[in-house]
């Protein structure tokens, strides 16, 4: 059985934030998790392996990218859009 994205995406989470997947919220931030801005890219890059997608995130500008990273949920919902735009 394969997993769910949100699944996926919150065990992506809770290594970088070396926490058991049962303690990461769809409502909480990165910030409430403990993960900063290298853990925020490592998360990035983690992502992109996982499901095979290139991320529109900019590390530097991070309030200017396209990829809504303010909860777990905001970024399953990204990361469900981003694979959704690779399937047309």
């Amino acid at each position: 059985m394969t997993q769910s994205v949100q699944d996926r995406v919150i065990a992506i989470i809770a290594e970088q934030a070396v926490l058991d997947p049962a303690d990461v919220r769809m409502e909480s931030t990165l910030e409430d998790l403990g993960i900063d801005s290298l853990g925020l890219v490592e998360s990035i890059f983690a992502i992109e392996e996982a499901f095979d997608i290139s991320v529109p995130f900019n590390a530097n500008e991070p309030s200017q990218s396209d990829f809504d990273i303010s909860s777990v949920a905001a970024i399953v919902r990204a990361v469900e859009g981003l694979l959704e735009d690779q399937k047309k």
